[in-house]
């Protein structure tokens, strides 16, 4: 049984109203990248507004579907430090990717 005060400790839950809105944003953003992949543009350019649209989807999913918006502040900083560490393990490993590139025949 719930008590006014657990309801309160937890914070205001997304409703549906809120997850057919973040849906329809991750909808309009798929869309925008659909249509940046058909139209010429600079390669820097439009590799950028990708990874910038890719990580703007990414931090609603991560905030709204995974529920971690709705979250005590610990789960967070439990979470981000294995972030940072995997992209650091990233860019230790991309060296040994490009290597590949210059094997194939």
């Amino acid at each position: 049984m719930n008590t006014h005060s657990e309801t309160a400790a937890h914070g205001a839950a997304a409703t549906v109203k809120t997850f057919s809105l973040v849906w329809i944003a991750l909808l309009a953003m798929t869309g925008v990248e659909v249509f940046l992949a058909y139209i010429q543009l600079p390669v820097l350019m439009m590799l950028t507004a990708l990874i910038g649209l890719s990580v703007v989807k990414a931090a609603l999913i991560i905030a709204y579907f995974m529920h971690l918006k709705f979250e005590r502040l610990s789960l967070f900083l439990t979470l981000f430090p294995m972030l940072i560490f995997c992209v650091l393990m990233l860019f230790v490993f991309m060296p040994d990717a490009m290597r590949v590139l210059n094997l194939r025949p």
